[in-house]
């Protein structure tokens, strides 16, 4: 029975997404259908609903729609343009400069806003023509605006973080968000130095070395901005309030920015609100289904299989985190991100753990493993917001974003094997 239950889910879950069925409800009606070759129609639908609800119903999760309103905030507040000069002004001089601003300008308002489409429009939209105008192939400016915006989900303040500390039974949220840290900057600083070889090869410009009351007059433009990561991953460090309350604090943060910034004024917060509640139910949809589909999968036994199949596999514990990284990168092509980690953490974290890894680690991890499926097609939602903002065909940034690609994934390889990246932060603070 645990054999057909597999065979029903997978085969009817790649049926309805080849039918271009929604990601959710190909999640939550594949469930159904493996619910169904064991118990009767009413029970299995039923259960399917009341598994639904219990994953929703979680304190955590009500940061989630708060980190999107602040992100909303942020994305209309004239944050974007501020950072932009602030990088423009540090790294600017570097051959291909302003690649590397878009890369550290991404880096910096992805962490603020913790959204990756945010920082691909929000930080696009004005690298693209500045990019365009100074002679860079359109093309490869699209490629380090989409692959520079996934470092938003490492750096905290990060949605992502919060789903994996849920589906992996209480990993501590402020763990999470300091081990995120270093290697959300590996990633930044490999995606500049190659950024940077392809620039000097292709002889683009760079600007002119910036006085420094230039750069101290707009870092301290921008430090209102960036004081908002001291405000809240200070707050949850120091213990003064929880991830959730943090999240609570950041939108009334962004929004009293926003408005001394004169970038928004109250006529905008309807549509803002309305963004952040279209956002909000497709993100808790999600949540919702994977959290079915999970029960569905242990009820069915596919994590205890899955792992004596990998164990039984290899017997090198190197071997193994390769096959899960691989693995995982596969799934990233087809599977948005938030249903990802709420499917696999199940099946993978229990894997790795016997192994002697890190939950913590092993978040940082599956998230960063899971960025690089933002940027690939079919489904990699940073790419598309990535072209459209540089109005470039897909199959025109394709091949500029290989070699990024493949800095993201050596990135992810030394993460991956080297823990004290991860888990040094945390130990200093003593999570």
């Amino acid at each position: 029975m645990e054999l057909i239950g597999i065979i029903v889910l997978v085969v009817s879950f790649l049926l309805l997404m080849m039918m271009g069925v929604p990601i959710a409800f190909s999640i939550g009606i594949s469930a159904l259908c493996t619910m169904l070759v064991s118990i009767d129609t009413i029970p299995a639908a039923t259960t399917m609903a009341q598994r639904m609800a219990t994953g929703l119903d979680s304190f955590a999760l009500l940061a989630i729609p708060f980190f999107i309103l602040a992100g909303q905030l942020m994305n209309r507040g004239g944050i974007a343009r501020r950072l932009i000069d602030l990088a423009n002004s540090i790294v600017g001089v570097l051959p291909g400069g302003l690649a590397h601003v878009n890369i550290l300008a991404a880096m910096l308002f992805g962490a603020i806003s913790g959204s990756s489409a945010a920082a691909a429009s929000g930080v696009g939209g004005v690298m693209a023509p500045r990019m365009k105008e100074e002679g860079y192939d359109p093309a490869f400016g699209a490629a380090v605006n989409i692959t520079s915006a996934t470092t938003g989900l490492v750096i905290p303040p990060s949605n992502i973080l919060i789903v994996y500390s849920l589906a992996s039974g209480g990993v501590s949220i402020a763990a999470l968000f300091l081990a995120g840290y270093l290697p959300g900057i590996l990633v930044g600083l490999s995606l500049m130095l190659v950024a940077g070889v392809i620039a000097w090869r292709r002889g683009y410009p760079r600007a002119e070395r910036v006085r420094f009351g230039r750069i101290a007059r707009y870092f301290v433009d921008a430090l209102p901005s960036l004081f908002m990561l001291v405000v809240v991953i200070g707050g949850i460090i120091a213990g003064i309030f929880t991830a959730t309350e943090a999240s609570a604090v950041a939108v009334v943060y962004a929004f009293v920015l926003a408005l001394l910034y004169r970038e928004i004024g109250t006529q905008d917060v309807p549509d803002i609100l309305l963004e952040t509640v279209k956002t909000t139910a497709i993100v808790m949809l999600l949540i919702g289904t994977s959290m079915g589909l999970s029960w569905v999968m242990a009820y069915e036994n596919i994590p205890q299989n899955v792992s004596q199949s990998l164990i039984g596999l290899a017997e090198s514990p190197l071997v193994i985190l390769l096959i899960i990284n691989l693995i995982l990168l596969a799934v990233g092509t087809f599977m948005d991100m938030t249903p990802a980690v709420l499917i696999f953490t199940p099946i993978f974290l229990p894997i790795v753990m016997e192994l002697g890894m890190d939950p913590t680690h092993f978040g940082i991890v599956m998230v960063l493993n899971l960025c690089v499926g933002l940027c690939t097609p079919p489904v990699g939602s940073v790419l598309f917001v990535g072209c459209g903002i540089a109005e470039v065909p897909i199959t025109q940034v394709i091949r500029p974003l290989m070699p990024l690609f493949i800095a993201m994934i050596v990135a992810l390889m030394i993460v991956t094997y080297v823990p004290a990246l991860s888990l040094w932060l945390p130990g200093v603070f003593g999570f």
